[in-house]
């Protein structure tokens, strides 16, 4: 007797630590946001449950002090002529059009979202994403397991910052990525060798230079680009023919970029050709004021790192050498689902890769059942549109889409 009192009541504990809904979010950025928003606004048949705090990687891994590269009629979140867009919080906040956007308004624009669409988002650590018979298990930070018939991976791109392994070497507190720092100003008085050439690496130099380090910005290139307004910028409606308003590519690619589901249709090779003319590094065309104070070294590739005595010393492929108290590295993120550390491995396996990407269908639905990816991972479907807020209108709309179809 005293065996089966026990068994039941072990079951009454999971019973209790497990509960399940339709749609499962992880993530509560502008994509998860995004699809979050058209969810609720097409139906009220599906339970939602979102994981993850708003605005988390805005908030927590990007200086204070930046200012969105997008420009403002690019920086929604979701469907540019729906409720939510930047435009009518600015206007209950009683708030003045800024632009370029600021880096904590538009945190706190995202949160104003989160609080209408996802209002019991949970914040707890999804450990785990697995398979079951009725769709996914989702293990929860304290020993809760969640069942979602779909879930909508919108995790972000922390997971896949990318460290060049001539830093391995180093002690990692001395030589840190950009997404580890939310306050550049613990480098004052510091000298900071910043890596890389595009608007994290050049605004996180202007940042620290205002906060009083020695600022000095390596890059692989022979100059540095900005993205200064040219002439043919100024045409007026003719303009409007060959640029999109998200600014996301080179004249007439812009407009393909700008329309993922087109995109999407074009051969590979094109693809290819496209987003690495769109996604060339570059800085914004308000920058070149604020790093006056910054010295640059170009055509310089890092060969060799080292650290003694509290210094961290940086070799250059010229044979020059730079000597810092700091490494800041400016190098960007390398997508790969795989890093996402609570894919199950034998969900991982079950995934069609490409290159880390995981291959979508128009529904951003990848080849598990059920499963979808938005955001940057989306970006070998969909083109580079998917790695700017701009992006998330569209995918919104077709994950929301595509699940409404799917239930009923």
């Amino acid at each position: 007797m005293t065996t089966t009192v026990a068994t039941n009541t072990d079951s009454k504990a999971r019973d209790a630590r497990s509960s399940a809904c339709d749609v499962a979010i992880i993530g509560a950025g502008p994509y998860g946001l995004a699809v979050a928003t058209q969810l609720r606004e097409t139906t009220d048949r599906l339970s939602i449950v979102g994981f993850g705090e708003p605005m988390s990687f805005w908030a927590g891994q990007m200086p204070r002090g930046m200012l969105l590269r997008s420009p403002y009629v690019a920086s929604d979140i979701g469907d540019p002529d729906g409720p939510f867009r930047l435009a009518v919080y600015e206007q209950e906040m009683g708030l003045e059009r800024a632009e370029p956007v600021p880096l904590e308004r538009f945190v706190d624009y995202g949160r104003w979202i989160q609080r209408a669409v996802l209002p019991d988002l949970r914040s707890e650590r999804i450990e785990r994403i697995g398979r079951n018979e009725n769709g996914f298990e989702l293990r929860v930070s304290g020993g809760e397991v969640v069942h979602a018939g779909r879930v909508v991976i919108a995790a972000g791109i922390h997971d896949f910052a990318w460290r060049p392994p001539v830093f391995s070497a180093v002690d990692p507190s001395r030589v840190t990525h950009t997404c580890d720092h939310d306050d550049l100003g613990v480098f004052s008085g510091k000298r900071v060798l910043v890596v890389g050439g595009g608007q994290s690496a050049l605004e996180s130099a202007a940042l620290l230079a205002e906060s009083g380090a020695n600022v000095e910005l390596s890059v692989r290139a022979s100059t540095i680009r900005w993205l200064t307004r040219r002439w043919h910028h100024n045409l007026g409606p003719i303009s409007r023919l060959f640029y999109d308003p998200a600014e996301v590519g080179p004249v007439v690619v812009s407009r393909f970029v700008s329309a993922p589901g087109l995109f999407s249709r074009l051969p590979r090779r094109t693809q290819n050709w496209m987003t690495e003319r769109s996604l060339r590094p570059a800085g914004a065309r308000w920058l070149p004021a604020r790093v006056a104070n910054v010295s640059f070294r170009v055509n310089a590739r890092p060969v060799d790192a080292s650290e003694e005595n509290g210094q961290v010393s940086v070799a250059f492929d010229d044979g020059t050498v730079c000597t810092a108290d700091h490494i800041l590295l400016g190098t960007g993120y390398r997508v790969d689902v795989r890093k996402y550390p609570f894919l199950a491995t034998e969900l991982v396996d079950e995934l069609e890769l490409a290159d880390g990407y995981p291959v979508l269908d128009r529904g951003f639905e990848a080849s598990v059942d059920g499963l979808y990816f938005v955001g940057a991972p989306a970006a070998w479907t969909f083109g580079p549109l998917m790695r700017f807020v701009a992006g998330s209108g569209f995918a919104g709309k077709a994950v929301a889409g595509r699940i409404l179809t799917r239930a009923a």
